[in-house]
């Protein structure tokens, strides 16, 4: 049984208790009501209000070359309930083969990031842009970029993913992801260490982890973590000192 269940049950024991106790009937006021209505859902209801949206990306054909060329979706993965949400723009071959997004060397590299701020992999919520990966010429390696007609078709998607968790926080992982979400292209250095927004949800942009991956210069990396440390204060998250000196 959950905290939120435990606390119900004994307040209706309690209240039960205190109409025994009186000849009046307990009375709830209109706005007390309408409060409760208006509660925010519990993640296990996050989950299960994701699913249905899982199920119908699993099978969904509106990009019919990217549909018979993916081994499956890959929809997304983490805590229903988080705070932080992370935002690429589409599956690579390993996530393609695995279904879950960033579990190549980029996402590995993600992976530390996301420990380096404090939290573990499974308390964030990383999905992408696009659900399949973009088809690629037979015996070719690597991946191509989304177009943006793909990333249109496939961003309701996204958008009731975000929907649903309620984040506090977005992060856009480089220049694709910020074309398919905000239909702009400004270079990232123009784009990234300031707040944005997303339907009103704040959004911070910083770049791909591939790109540390090509340009490993502390200088670089040290400009992504300036813009985590931005999400961590808009997240009230306390920051240690050697948080704050990471690669000076």
């Amino acid at each position: 049984m959950d905290e939120f269940t435990q606390a119900l049950d004994a307040t209706i024991a309690a209240l039960d208790q205190m109409e025994r106790a009186t000849d009046r009937p307990l009375r709830a006021s209109r706005g007390a009501l309408d409060r409760l209505c208006h509660l925010p859902p519990l993640a296990s209801d996050k989950a299960q209000r994701l699913e249905p949206l899982r199920q119908r990306v699993s099978v969904c054909l509106q990009c019919p070359h990217l549909a018979s060329a993916r081994t499956q979706t890959v929809f997304g993965v983490g805590n229903p309930n988080a705070e932080l949400m992370f935002i690429g723009e589409a599956p690579g071959a390993d996530e393609d083969r695995q279904g879950e997004p960033f579990v190549g060397r980029a996402g590995q590299l993600l992976t530390k990031i996301i420990a380096a701020m404090g939290f573990s992999r499974d308390e964030v919520y990383i999905a992408n842009v696009l659900k399949c990966r973009p088809d690629m010429p037979a015996g070719e390696p690597g991946n191509r970029k989304p177009t943006p007609d793909e990333m249109e078709t496939c961003l309701p998607y996204l958008t009731e993913q975000i929907e649903i968790i309620g984040p506090k926080v977005l992060v856009a992982l480089g220049a694709t992801a910020v074309e398919g979400l905000l239909k702009i292209r400004e270079p990232m250095g123009k784009l990234r260490g300031r707040w944005h927004a997303y339907r009103e949800t704040p959004l911070m942009i910083t770049f791909h982890p591939s790109y540390l991956l090509r340009n490993q210069s502390n200088t670089e990396k040290r400009k992504v973590w300036e813009d985590m440390l931005l999400v961590l204060e808009r997240l009230e998250r306390s920051i240690t000192e050697k948080q704050r000196n990471y690669f000076r």
